[in-house]
């Protein structure tokens, strides 16, 4: 198990390593990635690597939040979170499904499941950093667009989620149950749209 003293070193190479890594995993996933091939793809001895990451484990879930927290941040950058909701709505929601239909996030998510059994804290890390984190944004734009008189919601927590499964209606089943190999822009477009409708109907003033 992880031992919770455990913490990922920052350095000169750290960046490097967790690249590697990245490429790894989503081409093995978590049992077929080797710290042999991580340390190779990644261009850093073994001990520089363990240096970093004494624990794969450790170091996938890096990888994970290091990508989820990558997209927040260019969501905060592109969303103007001072727009009208139905603005807000659609910018999230786009910027969300893109990323959740992402090759790179079906995979983790598919290894988190996966690991879930025997590493729960896979998965706890994962929410954490992705949906969670959506989860928080959202609570505190509809706080700002209820003072201006914008939408009127008594759970924000829950209506948060609400917004959040609407967006992975349809497509994202189809994508976990292997019906589909891949979303096109159009059809997310048309998700996020009806989540949109969806949810100013139920919220909206």
């Amino acid at each position: 198990m992880i031992a919770t003293a455990q913490k990922v070193r920052k350095g000169r190479k750290y960046d490097q390593v967790l690249e590697g890594a990245r490429t790894v995993f989503m081409a093995d996933g978590f049992e077929g990635a080797s710290v042999d091939e991580i340390s190779k793809v990644a261009a850093v001895s073994k001990a520089t690597l363990y240096s970093y990451f004494p624990d794969k484990r450790l170091l996938f879930m890096e990888v994970a939040n290091a990508e989820c927290q990558r997209q927040s941040r260019e969501a905060l950058d592109t969303i103007q979170m001072d727009a009208p909701p139905h603005e807000v709505l659609k910018q999230s929601g786009m910027h969300f499904l893109r990323f959740l239909t992402s090759t790179f996030a079906q995979q983790v998510f598919r290894i988190c499941v996966a690991e879930s059994d025997r590493f729960p804290e896979l998965g706890q890390r994962f929410y954490t950093s992705g949906p969670a984190m959506m989860q928080a944004e959202l609570i505190g734009y509809f706080e700002q667009a209820e003072a201006r008189g914008e939408l009127l919601i008594t759970d924000k927590r829950l209506a948060a989620d609400q917004f959040m499964e609407l967006c992975k209606a349809d497509v994202w089943p189809r994508l976990m149950f292997g019906v589909s190999k891949s979303v096109s822009e159009p059809e997310i477009e048309r998700v996020v749209d009806g989540a949109v409708e969806t949810f100013m109907a139920r919220y909206g003033v």
